[in-house]
């Protein structure tokens, strides 16, 4: 089993059981902007979420065939969960959207209670609360695809640094190699300069022993 996801795989099992006691309790809260701020923490989570569930995967394809298996039955599991997640927190969101409107139309049938304008003040305020909570869940995702990306760099890294080594491996290996053949090819240049050596004194020998022959051969005649 791989360390690495194993530590992904107990953040996203802490993740989720803490947003699952989030949705239970945003669902027995009975105040709506309560109600409002805990499904937006638990949708900030499942985004979470989502890039643990990415990067298990990420990580599991990269094992081997044997582990891969287990790991992506695993994650298939864990899909499963997030997605059951999900609904429940789009369940919550829309049982919050159809209170703020009957809200909106018992305000506006009551007409004698609240005026024209402070309707208008709070339309404008609300439609201003989503636009800031829409920008913050759009910076939140970009900041979560953002460490995916450097996640996916790094491990780009990882992989060109081992193959970098491999190469340096390789190339002391020949180093080696080189230098062994040298050591060699200089034992042998010697071993070639002392034959040519010995053969040049035996060649001199011979020639003078035939001089010294002749030359006694010369002198008793």
């Amino acid at each position: 089993m791989s360390e690495v996801f194993e530590g992904y795989e107990r953040q996203y099992c802490e993740l989720s059981a803490n947003l699952s006691r989030k949705c239970s309790s945003s669902g027995l809260l009975l105040d709506g902007e309560e109600k409002m701020q805990k499904i937006s923490e638990v949708k900030a989570g499942l985004d979470d979420a989502d890039v643990l569930i990415r990067k298990m995967d990420l990580e599991a394809r990269s094992l081997q065939p044997s582990v891969k298996a287990v790991l992506l039955a695993k994650l298939r599991e864990y899909k499963a969960d997030l997605n059951k997640l999900k609904r429940e927190v789009k369940k919550l969101s829309s049982g919050n959207q159809v209170s703020r409107e009957e809200l909106l139309e018992s305000g506006m049938a009551d007409g004698q209670a609240v005026s024209v304008d402070q309707r208008q003040r709070l339309a404008m305020s609300t439609e201003r609360l989503n636009q800031s909570s829409d920008r913050i869940m759009e910076s939140r995702r970009t900041m979560l695809e953002t460490e995916e990306l450097g996640v996916s760099i790094l491990q780009d890294l990882h992989h060109q640094r081992d193959t970098l080594l491999h190469s340096h491996r390789k190339l002391h290996g020949v180093d080696d190699a080189i230098d062994k053949s040298k050591k060699i090819l200089t034992a042998m240049s010697r071993r070639m300069s002392r034959n040519k050596l010995i053969v040049g004194s035996v060649i001199a020998a011979l020639v003078l022993a035939i001089i010294l022959i002749l030359y006694f051969k010369l002198s008793h005649h």
